[in-house]
């Protein structure tokens, strides 16, 4: 908040918020100023994610919605109920560079995007710097990598990144956590070097195989540190269409390791958005399970498990007229806030201001925002008046035209 020369005061936050609205970006300030639509799918996504916190379960979920009716911004609430559960939450959406079906590009970047609780910036390496050889998390993860993964290769890795003392060779071993794997070859020389000994691997790592391995890695490290779990939200997932024959299912085998409990990583609950046609444009549309039955006509599972849940896709409903009234008031407030006003209109008024934004809730939210711009700027649209009070009345001429797009 700031006062400025003539004593109007504005609150910078909320102007962030109406500007983000606004340009209809979803952005995690607006996921937390606005958590209360839709409480069923919330509440039972706050319960799954009491079961990671207090149980230890793991698990998944796949949301459907159409375009603007608000996956991103339900993700971006998850986003920040989870790190105020102090949870670890990854955020990314997927595209060319974040395929689904190249699980280590796909970690990469994940990794990339992997949130501390509270942290308004990624990054959890610096803690990881802290560990210091023979400490207890030290030595549970050293034993975990050794003894409950596919490959032991970790086991090698975090050794060597515990006890080298060479910059270089810090960077190096640092970035293959982060998805920059390393050959095997280089660690192995590194392994050598610092203990006088090899490195004899019980499985030869390839990363087109074995990079679960550093999801459940990862997931348990977070629990060592002390974080209740791991929240991963997946944006744009109908992107998957997009991809060949061959590359979908092997997207959909990949997405089963984020979805069925049996397969998932330790304390990790994964959130999936896609378009609402999915179904009918690419499972139906692509003829997914015959697909399926060519290539794996023994051993079907687990992608026809995946392909039945997003057929089965939980859908995001248009919001009530109460929540939508519920969400232009608050719109309302903050835009006062933001530019130092007090509009007091009421729920049906805003509600009025948003037939013209047609049926989506984004469009609703821009129409409602402009509205109130005019209201600022001129003191009416149309038949709506401010008074002194900032409280509204209503006169017949005098009228400003309704602008669609400011």
């Amino acid at each position: 908040m700031i006062d400025t020369s003539n004593g109007t005061t504005y609150d910078f936050e909320a102007r962030h918020m109406i500007e983000a609205l606004r340009s209809g970006v979803p952005s995690r300030a607006v996921g937390a100023c606005f958590s209360e639509a839709r409480p069923k799918i919330m509440k039972e996504l706050s319960a799954q994610l009491d079961q990671v916190c207090e149980h230890q379960k793991s698990g998944g979920k796949i949301i459907s919605g159409k375009y603007g009716e608000g996956k991103t911004h339900l993700l971006n609430t998850i986003f920040n109920m989870a790190s105020s559960n102090n949870m670890v939450v990854s955020y990314v959406s997927l595209s060319k560079e974040t395929p689904m079906d190249k699980l280590y590009l796909f970690y990469q970047k994940v990794i990339q995007n992997t949130y501390l609780p509270r942290r308004q910036q990624p990054g959890f390496m610096h803690e990881v710097e802290n560990i210091s050889p023979g400490s207890p998390v030290a030595n549970e993860m050293l034993l975990y990598a050794a003894k409950h993964l596919e490959t032991d290769k970790l086991y090698y890795l975090l050794r060597s990144y515990l006890n080298t003392e060479d910059a270089d060779e810090k960077f190096i071993l640092q970035a293959d956590m982060e998805g920059d794997f390393i050959a095997n070859a280089p660690l192995k020389k590194i392994y050598r070097r610092i203990f006088g000994q090899p490195a004899k691997y019980n499985v030869n790592f390839t990363k087109t195989k074995h990079c679960s391995d550093y999801f459940h890695f990862m997931s348990h490290l977070f629990v060592q540190m002390g974080y209740q779990g791991w929240v991963i939200l997946v944006d744009e997932t109908e992107l998957m269409g997009r991809l060949g024959k061959k590359a979908r299912l092997n997207a959909y085998r990949n997405m089963a390791s984020f979805l069925l409990p049996e397969l998932c990583p330790e304390s990790t609950f994964t959130l999936f958005a896609l378009s609402a046609s999915y179904s009918e444009d690419v499972i139906e549309g692509k003829h997914e399970y015959e697909n399926l039955e060519a290539a794996f006509p023994e051993q079907p599972e687990p992608i026809r498990t995946v392909l039945n849940l997003l057929n089965d896709a939980e859908q995001l409903l248009p919001l009530t007229r109460n929540e939508i009234n519920e969400v232009l008031l608050k719109i309302q407030d903050f835009h006062g806030l933001a530019y130092g006003w007090t509009p007091n209109l009421s729920a049906d008024t805003l509600a009025k201001s948003t037939q013209s934004g047609g049926y989506l809730l984004r469009t609703k939210i821009r129409a409602a925002i402009e509205f109130l711009d005019q209201l600022y700027q001129y003191g009416k649209v149309g038949k709506t008046v401010i008074n002194e009070l900032g409280e509204e009345t209503f006169e017949e001429d005098g009228e400003i035209p309704f602008i669609e797009d400011l």
